[in-house]
């Protein structure tokens, strides 16, 4: 069972949520993979809700949102398995089926095709309606020595020294799974 909601009467949960980290979920064909994030935007563009959402160049939920410009924000509200977070950032959905091995219950979607997740109950089912890549030379020197280093071991796909892809999602749908 869903309860429907108003995506904006839960802006501070969702805002306060993404701080310590949220799961977005993608799907292309039968592959759905389930990705930690901490950094994002809930806000309007073009008139419509939308959340924005920023992927690495060298991670598998990139290849899936390109190849399914759809996705699901998942946020915990009250008690929920921290380690949930913790796996999900952690593993690549490439060699790993996060969703079997975290033993989440996959909820059918209501207007798009990738589900959302049981036990992170708010869920916003968002459309990708615009998407770019970063511009190095647009970010401040100090955000790209700290969060693009160049002088790391890229041992694990790209040991964050790849840039980020911003992905607009317009939020065509947003409920609590009971």
């Amino acid at each position: 069972m869903k309860e429907k909601i108003n995506v904006f009467e839960y802006g501070k949960e969702i805002l306060e949520a993404l701080k310590n980290g949220i799961l977005i979920t993608t799907k292309f064909k039968d592959k759905v993979n389930t990705m930690s994030v901490s950094w994002g935007a809930l806000g309007i563009e073009w008139a419509k809700p939308v959340f924005t959402v920023y992927v690495r160049e060298h991670r598998f939920t990139k290849y899936l949102l390109d190849n399914n410009p759809e996705f699901t924000v998942n946020i915990p509200l009250g008690d929920f398995n921290k380690k949930i977070i913790g796996i999900a950032g952690t593993k690549s959905g490439r060699d790993t089926d996060k969703v079997k091995e975290l033993g989440l219950t996959l909820e059918e979607p209501e207007t798009i095709s990738v589900p959302g997740i049981k036990e992170l109950p708010l869920t916003l089912e968002c459309r990708v309606v615009y998407s770019q890549k970063q511009d190095s030379k647009m970010i401040l020197p100090e955000y790209n020595k700290t969060f693009y280093p160049q002088d790391v071991d890229g041992s694990f796909h790209g040991a964050n020294r790849d840039y980020h892809t911003m992905y607009f999602g317009e939020i065509v749908d947003s409920y609590i799974i009971k």
